[in-house]
């Protein structure tokens, strides 16, 4: 049932669902992967939006957009306050459709590696934050993990990607994995209102090494945290412990 079908763009569950069979659920990037027998069902959560099962019949919620109804006798309820997710359908093969078909590799996934990123800074003029958080070339490492892995790095967030050479490319991999491993272990970053599947907030944002937080001391060295703006996202970084000896800044 769609109680709203206006999210970001309008809702695509085909009648022809009713009564399938879900055969498979999978996640591309930041994208939920319903799959059946005639095509998948693409769901994205927007910045604020919960996926939910519930009992069936239980009252709705404010914000409660989409309910598919399960044969267990439960549903499973889209609820997105800023409706800036979507549900979309996707006939055949998903990785068809235009928003999935042009994404890079996954940051835990083998296909990722330093060489993969030092390849996609040949020739390009991109800072390393920017090309870290190009989709294109690797999915889900947003601006927190991002200041994050670069600080863990040793990379100054503003440095030409194409003047970092191929084995601090390597170190930068192994900490996107890192930072991504140990955020998941510890439940995610709660900013604002963000709740894992069982409710509870992330914790990771307690133990943020630079992200949001100009002024206050290096936790390694005691050096004031600077702030810049990148791509029109607030970046933070150690101006002692992220050194750009040896690369080029883009101004």
């Amino acid at each position: 049932m769609v109680r709203n079908p206006s999210l970001r763009w309008p809702v695509e569950i085909p009648e022809h669902l009713a009564g399938s069979e879900v055969l498979g659920v999978g996640r591309r990037a930041k994208y939920l992967l319903l799959e059946f027998q005639s095509g998948t069902l693409i769901i994205h959560l927007g910045m604020s939006g919960s996926l939910r099962l519930t009992e069936e019949g239980a009252d709705y919620r404010t914000h409660d957009h989409v309910v598919i109804s399960l044969s267990s006798g439960r549903s499973l309820r889209l609820n997105d306050p800023r409706r800036f997710g979507c549900v979309l359908f996707q006939p055949g093969d998903a990785s068809e459709h235009k928003l999935l078909r042009n994404l890079g590799v996954e940051p835990l996934g083998n296909e990722f590696s330093g060489a993969v990123l030092h390849a996609a800074a040949r020739g390009r003029r991109v800072v390393v934050k920017n090309l870290l958080m190009d989709g294109r070339v690797v999915v889900g490492v947003g601006n927190i993990y991002a200041s994050e892995a670069l600080f863990r790095a040793g990379i100054r967030p503003a440095v030409a990607a194409r003047r970092i050479p191929g084995h601090a490319y390597d170190r930068l991999a192994q900490t996107v994995r890192e930072v991504l491993a140990y955020a998941v272990n510890r439940g995610g970053t709660t900013l604002r209102d963000f709740l894992d599947p069982d409710g509870q907030p992330g914790y990771f944002a307690q133990e943020l090494a630079v992200y949001g937080r100009t002024g206050a001391p290096c936790r390694d060295c005691g050096t004031p945290i600077k702030s810049l703006v990148l791509g029109g996202r607030s970046t933070f970084y150690c101006p002692k412990c992220q050194r750009s000896q040896g690369f080029r800044r883009i101004s």
